[in-house]
């Protein structure tokens, strides 16, 4: 028999060995790891996705691969013309034959603007950002041109969305029209198009337009009387799918398959983002949902 001081301290190891033996049964010993935030896998053939606070990127998926861009371009079209020196948001533009025939003969996105009325540049955007305008994007780009024709003024339009481009410091983007319907040399990439949208970000005309769900325009006719249009429906559905989305821009056509550049607030951080070529409406909004959710859970 064990007695005395060696029993007692034999009595107190065997206590601490079974309550040992208990924490770790229960795991209450062991911290558990913290758990890492996976890297999403998209359908689109590039992505890209920063901190717009910084610039720091977040995700990456062919980020420098230049791509087909579709209306997205459109966003450059309005940051060109906001970018103009003493704009004036109420200036009237006359809606001229040549801008409808062009839609129709493109099959394009159309504002459906009314040959002979008078529009506001305030309105044209608007047509140019929600329904997709080519219509309203041709208008812009031929009031912002400069030059004695029309094709005069549009070449020179997109010249000015070339050097916008050159001026951002993007080595990897090409315009060859002012809306997206390219001509073969129309082109930019994931990293490339949020830069782009990060700096139009900038105007608050353009994120108050880019967030817009519906916009109804009042336009002047040829008699001088009110015509209302019918809204315009922002075709980015992430404004009513995704909590804390403040914009882009979506696109979409035979090259360039379905685009989609994004931004989203939450919790007081803002990420901005581009995927492009995906497979269809719903796929560009998927891929576009992994990124943002990956973007803030990484940033906490």
């Amino acid at each position: 028999m064990i007695t005395g001081i060696q029993g007692i301290r034999l009595r107190r190891a065997a206590a601490v060995a079974v309550t040992s033996g208990a924490l770790l049964a229960t795991g209450a010993l062991t911290a558990a790891p913290a758990q890492a935030v996976s890297t999403p896998s998209i359908v689109a053939k590039g992505g890209y996705l920063m901190n717009n606070a910084n610039g720091t990127t977040l995700f990456d998926k062919k980020k420098d691969t230049p791509l087909s861009t579709g209306s997205t371009t459109k966003i450059m079209t309005a940051k060109v013309v906001l970018g103009q020196s003493n704009l004036n948001l109420d200036a009237k533009v006359t809606i001229k034959k040549i801008y409808s025939d062009y839609v129709v003969k493109n099959n394009a996105s159309q504002a459906h603007l009314i040959v002979g009325d008078k529009v506001s540049v305030r309105q044209l955007l608007y047509g140019l950002m929600l329904p997709s305008g080519c219509d309203a994007a041709y208008a812009l780009a031929d009031k912002y041109g400069s030059g004695s024709t029309t094709s005069a003024r549009v070449k020179s339009f997109i010249g000015k969305m070339n050097t916008a481009a050159k001026n951002l410091g993007l080595k990897n983007t090409h315009f060859d029209s002012f809306d997206g319907i390219g001509n073969g040399n129309n082109y930019s990439t994931p990293r490339d198009l949020t830069k782009i949208a990060s700096s139009a970000m900038k105007s608050s005309t353009f994120r108050t337009i880019v967030k817009t769900k519906s916009y109804t325009a009042k336009t002047v006719t040829k008699t001088g009387s009110t015509r209302t249009m019918n809204p315009w429906k922002n075709t980015n559905g992430l404004l009513s799918s995704y909590s804390g989305t403040i914009g882009v821009k979506t696109g979409s056509g035979p090259e360039a398959k379905y685009c989609l550049v994004f931004a989203a607030t939450r919790n007081g951080k803002t990420v901005i983002g581009t995927v492009l070529a995906s497979t269809s409406i719903t796929q560009r909004e998927t891929d576009a949902k992994k990124l943002l959710n990956y973007g803030f859970a990484k940033l906490g």
